[in-house]
């Protein structure tokens, strides 16, 4: 058995995979399966209200690759912003599956996060690596609106539809000629360039690595009440720099 990928070889999750991408390509209808094909059979099998898929990049630690819906969009730029919950421990471990983001845990585990995710809508919230073997690709996202966890079969499909999103992502920079998981072209369907773009900028001005340049962003939206790529969109436009003692042109 592959131990990056516990169901291979294993005739019962074959069969699994070949029932999901059957499902896939119809709803593909002859053209090439996307992400946002991955994302509706996600939302469909999981009994959740909707879904995202994220990769993770050199500049930022996860860009939004594809929301299903609004509510899925915002949570995902909270994510992005705060830099905790569900969908960021799961970029660097296994699955983690929250079937209740009200719990006193949770908001232990995610002080600022958790209560931020109940007022955008979200009860529950179910984190998907995505991952061939030691490569980190990003992560699948599904969030339901009432606190519930999934089934055993449930899982075992949304596991199977991960590593179909892995693959979409590779075969997609592949098209592109793209060799790394960090460096996806612009037809990817990145949605906030300005993140890094701004985090660059920052880079140059300060003199700090990309990483303590992304914590300076995040800080200062935290601060601020504002959605980081709003923060990145001033600082790309030149009305916002990030100095060492002031924050404002």
């Amino acid at each position: 058995m592959d131990e990056d990928n516990p169901g291979f070889g294993d005739p019962m999750t074959s069969d699994r995979r070949l029932r999901r991408w059957a499902v896939l390509a119809d709803a593909a209808r002859g053209g090439p399966v996307a992400v946002d094909h991955v994302c509706a059979a996600a939302v469909s099998v999981a009994g959740v209200d909707s879904a995202a898929v994220a990769v993770i990049l050199d500049a930022t630690p996860r860009e939004l690759v594809y929301a299903t819906d609004r509510t899925a969009s915002e949570l995902e730029d909270l994510t992005l912003t705060l830099g905790e919950g569900p969908c960021v421990d799961a970029t660097t471990g296994g699955p983690v599956l929250v079937a209740d983001l009200t719990a006193p845990d949770c908001w232990n585990r995610w002080p600022v996060f958790a209560p931020a995710a109940v007022l955008a809508g979200a009860g529950a919230v179910f984190a998907l690596p995505l991952r061939i073997g030691g490569i980190r690709l990003g992560v699948l996202d599904l969030y339901r609106a009432r606190a519930g966890g999934l089934g055993v079969e449930q899982l075992a499909d949304v596991l199977v539809l991960a590593d179909t999103a892995c693959a979409v992502l590779l075969d997609d920079a592949t098209r592109h000629g793209v060799d790394r998981g960090d460096q996806w072209p612009e037809g990817t369907g990145l949605q906030h360039p300005e993140v890094h773009q701004a985090t660059g900028m920052i880079v140059v001005q300060l003199g700090v690595p990309a990483a303590v340049a992304l914590v300076r962003l995040r800080a200062y939206a935290y601060s601020q009440d504002r959605q980081l790529r709003d923060v990145a969109a001033d600082v790309v436009a030149r009305r916002l720099r990030l100095g060492p003692a002031e924050d404002t042109w």
